[in-house]
Parts: structure tokens; sequence; C-alpha cells
């Protein structure tokens, strides 16, 4: 329900997806797991604004998340911003969870996030309100924690400010905080599995058989 204080916080995973693979899932998975979450909110872009045209559509994208999800009571998917056929900013994305009709404005929410993806956090639109909004949760490699000195002055500034070591205090409050948590890591890119099925080679293992069965039935990804 909305506007609870004390609820334990909740996973907001938002990509392209294109396609959804075991290295998306593990991070959720690990995060729910490392964060104490009380489940993952996905959220497929329906026109990702960052980067170039997915090969497929914004529901086919849907469709395979959907799949991948399935067998996890932990993981909801959010359609919103694929039926809305519009450009998907995060922070934007944000304050529509923040209506009192979504999650209210007491919901911790953590927006889980790479550790690349959060070294280029100043490119994003309006990134500094992010903190307003959600928590932020960075997946880590084993062995390696984030070096204030390698990001951009402003962002380390913010992360010296805002940073935890505590996941616990993601339930403390609605947001502004940055944790990290420690995430197997899986040598699987959605790029690399467009250039196998472009290739006929067999993308089996490195995402779910459900999502592979999709995609051949809609003859996805002909080209690369």
């Amino acid at each position: 329900m909305p506007d609870r204080p004390g609820k334990r916080p909740l996973g907001i995973f938002g990509g392209t997806f294109d396609p959804v693979h075991f290295g998306h899932l593990r991070l959720a998975e690990e995060a729910a797991d490392s964060l104490e979450l009380a489940g993952v909110r996905w959220i497929p872009a329906g026109r990702p604004a960052l980067r170039a045209s997915p090969q497929v559509t914004a529901r086919q994208r849907l469709a395979m998340v959907r799949l991948a999800i399935a067998d996890n009571p932990l993981f909801t998917i959010d359609a919103a911003e694929v039926e809305a056929d519009r450009p998907s900013y995060t922070v934007p994305t944000l304050e529509r969870l923040r209506q009192v009709d979504q999650c209210g404005r007491q919901q911790p929410l953590v927006l889980l996030i790479g550790a690349d993806a959060f070294a280029g956090l100043p490119g994003w639109h309006r990134w500094r309100s992010l903190f307003d909004l959600a928590h932020l949760a960075v997946a880590q490699r084993p062995g390696f924690s984030i070096d204030s000195a390698c990001l951009p002055a402003e962002l380390a500034s913010c992360y010296r400010d805002r940073f935890s070591a505590s996941p616990a205090t993601l339930a403390e409050s609605p947001a502004g905080r940055i944790v990290t948590f420690t995430m197997t890591q899986l040598a699987i890119s959605a790029t690399g599995i467009r250039g196998l099925l472009a290739k006929g080679s067999s993308p089996r293992y490195l995402l779910p058989d459900k999502v592979i069965a999709y995609i051949l039935t809609k003859h996805l990804y002909p080209e690369y």
C-alpha cells in the first residue's frame, strides 16, 4: 500500500533488455538477497533515451522479460514505459512511481544499477533528482569496490556524502542513499547474444530457454 513507512525496500530495475539474459536475472536476484528487498520491479524501457533503438519492438522486449521472470515470486513487471511509447528517462519513471496510486512517497525505492552505468550518471537526464526519489544500489565485481577518485568530481562528492556501508539504512528513509552489493560476474552481454543469433550459433545457457524459444518463434535478431 502507498505511503506506509517502515516497509522493506522495493528494488527498481530498468533497462532495454534486448534481450533479457542471465546476467540481468542474477543481478536482480543477488540485489534482492543482499539488500533484503521486498521484491524487484522490472521496468523495460519503451524507447531508450541514451542508446540506439533496439532491433526488436518494445512489446517484444516486454514479452521476453515476462517469460524470464515468471517463475520468481520476488519479481514483478511494470509495463507502463512500453505502453506509453515515449523516450524513457529514469527520473520521470521514478516520479510516476512516487504517485499515491503507485508506490507513494514513503516506500523506500532502490534503483539497481551497474558500476559502469553509475560512473556515467552525470550524463543522465536530471541525474541529481534521482536521490530525491530513490536510493541507488550499485552492483560491483567481487573483490572490487568503487573508487571515488575515479569518478567525475561532482559524482564523487555525491558518492562520499550519500554512501552507506549498511543496506539496513535503505529501510530508514524513502530515498537518498548509495549502497553497493557484490554480484557474481557473468560474461554475458545482450550484444554478444545478438551476434550469436545473427550467425546462427546457439545462445543456450546465456538466457532462459523460454526466451530463446520466443526469439526463434518470432524470428528476432535476424542480422547484427
